[in-house]
């Protein structure tokens, strides 16, 4: 028997198809602006599916996205509402942990556009502040090169709080970082900087499934929450992009999302979720096959 701790699935992506409302720019942060209520339902969706930790609706509450619309002085207020929704549903539930999500700078999957680490630790500074103080751990995510996966160690050492790294990879070769680094080119960083856990997301699982092995040679514990994107689009690597630029895959159903996560857990991942486009029934089919397997979920 392994203790798995069951990530929850998609939220942005969750919050939008819920909201029913036209996609922008400001992706799920807009959804939460209109419609509040919905993040705590995307909430107790996932702890009701099995999951056992909430990932905060902040990935996108930074202040360089919010600046394009002139919102960049409710850094604050948007992770306050992101925080107690995601808090609120763990105390309803009667147990898990929160953790504070924080993406990339200034645009997903484009590491060539983000500052360099040491600006970007000052940048990322002010929502680390608001987010903190209030989750069990901070959770940078789709970090696609080494430089900007220092950036997030960086703003994340002086926090106090636990820091699960979350990497992305390539569609096509998913032994390399999306800036086309291989994934072992992470070593150093890792031992300077010693998270608490290294992940892959937000990344095809075919190419989740090629990579886990480079992370796992790192001696820390280790995991993986796949998207379910057909790839990341070139019109989606443009300027202000909305997720109308990317398509949802048809042949990723629950049960075959499962499979292929209980495979990572059989190659040692103790961390599993999903990403943009898994939803509660992925995540309560997949509590049912660890269950299944006489692992236990934590």
């Amino acid at each position: 028997m392994t203790a798995i701790t069951l990530l929850d699935g998609s939220i942005g992506q969750e919050l939008v198809k819920r909201s029913g409302d036209r996609a922008t720019p400001l992706w799920s942060t807009q959804v939460m602006m209109d419609h509040p209520q919905i993040v705590r339902d995307v909430h107790d969706a996932y702890f009701a599916a099995g999951a056992t930790v909430a990932t905060t609706n902040t990935y996108a509450v930074l202040r360089d996205r919010l600046a394009r619309v002139g919102l960049e002085d409710r850094v604050g207020h948007l992770a306050d509402v992101a925080v107690s929704a995601a808090i609120a549903a763990r105390d309803a539930h009667g147990g898990g942990r929160v953790a504070g999500a924080v993406g990339p700078l200034v645009q997903s999957y484009r590491p060539d556009l983000c500052p360099a680490a040491a600006e970007a630790a000052l940048i990322y500074a002010e929502p680390v502040a608001a987010i903190a103080p209030r989750v069990d751990l901070l959770l940078f995510e789709t970090m696609c090169s080494v430089d900007q996966a220092r950036g997030a160690c960086l703003a994340a050492r002086a926090a106090g709080v636990p820091l699960w790294l979350a990497v992305s990879v390539m569609d096509e070769d998913g032994t390399r970082l999306r800036s086309g680094e291989p994934l072992g080119d992470l070593a150093p960083l890792l031992a300077e900087f010693t998270p608490d856990a290294i992940l892959l997301n937000c990344s095809p699982p075919e190419a989740i499934t090629q990579g886990l092995p480079h992370i796992a040679d790192f001696g820390l514990p280790f995991g993986a929450y796949a998207n379910g994107f057909t790839r990341i689009s070139e019109g989606f690597l443009g300027a202000a992009p909305t997720v109308d630029a990317l398509e949802q895959r048809t042949d990723l159903s629950p049960g075959t999302y499962a499979a292929t996560v209980m495979g990572w857990i059989d190659a040692g991942a103790t961390i599993v979720g999903g990403c943009c486009e898994i939803g509660p029934d992925h995540i309560a089919e997949l509590a049912r096959r660890i269950r299944e397997a006489g692992h236990e979920i934590v």
